[in-house]
């Protein structure tokens, strides 16, 4: 028996995947909005028959995007990006796009907005990254006081853009930059307790406005790499990297359609990724 239903941005992203799969197992309804109804039509596979519609429709479009928040209990907003292109800014994206979201979730009343943002942005005030994430984030609140952030580390799974921009990296260069000498920390979040999260924000199970998104063990930049680098059988050498030459890199690599590392992400690694103490965790 289906009990509510959930609109769900960013649905054909890994966490989309796994968030879809968990909800319909719980008897929820999925609406996922797409760009392409033609290439998410694989979401299908996810869940089963009467359990998901898949829905056409551009983030620009307030009339569409209005209309489909009409139709459901609950919205969670998983778009993102780490780079920007010529028509896909850090300000659309992160900025503008939530704060006409939770506009839209409070004309309409719906019972919950569930927003993606991001871990360690509060101090990264030199990545326009993290500057947009945490302007999202004010916009959400100030608009919307039944709306929830989810703050994760790094969120990985067997295909996640953190850890495959690394493989490439690594399998491309016969030598390794560290970046601040490898010593940033991250607290990974696999992408099954991040679904298993905000399953427990639909189902009210928690009441935090604002949930800190960690895994249980802390981590180095180094560590990851070594980890890496086991999984996919390399030796590379690792070698600390000044910032200036690290950051002429970035702007090489920048030139790629899809950057492997840009310089807002190398700024952004000089910050830890755990918990700030600031507001409650899953643990």
């Amino acid at each position: 028996m289906i009990t509510k239903k959930i609109l769900i941005f960013g649905a054909t992203g890994q966490i989309g995947r796994y968030c879809i799969r968990r909800l319909v197992k719980n008897n929820y309804k999925v609406i996922a909005v797409t760009r392409n109804s033609h290439k998410a039509v694989f979401l299908k596979t996810q869940a089963p028959i009467g359990y998901l519609e898949i829905e056409q429709a551009n983030i620009n479009d307030i009339q569409r995007i209005t209309n489909l928040i009409s139709k459901v209990d609950v919205c969670i907003n998983l778009i993102g990006i780490l780079f920007e292109k010529k028509n896909n800014t850090f300000q659309n994206i992160h900025v503008n796009f939530p704060s006409i979201l939770s506009k839209i979730c409070k004309d309409n009343n719906i019972e919950k907005l569930i927003h993606l943002s991001a871990l360690g942005i509060e101090k990264s005030t030199d990545s326009n990254y993290a500057i947009s994430k945490l302007e999202g984030e004010n916009k959400i609140k100030n608009n919307f006081d039944q709306a929830v952030i989810l703050k994760p580390s790094i969120v990985y799974s067997v295909e996640d853009n953190f850890t495959t921009s690394f493989m490439k990296l690594l399998n491309y260069l016969p030598v390794m930059p560290l970046y601040y000498q490898g010593r940033t920390k991250f607290a990974p979040i696999h992408v099954k307790d991040l679904s298993q999260i905000i399953l427990d924000v639909v189902q009210n199970k928690t009441n935090e406005q604002t949930i800190e998104c960690i895994g249980p063990e802390i981590i180095s930049f180094k560590e990851i790499i070594l980890k890496i680098l086991k999984s996919i059988d390399k030796k590379r050498i690792l070698i600390p990297l000044p910032l200036s030459i690290a950051k002429i890199s970035a702007k090489i690599f920048e030139l790629m359609p899809n950057p492997l590392i840009t310089v807002d992400q190398i700024n952004l690694l000089k910050y830890d990724n755990i918990a700030s103490g600031k507001y409650k965790t899953n643990f």
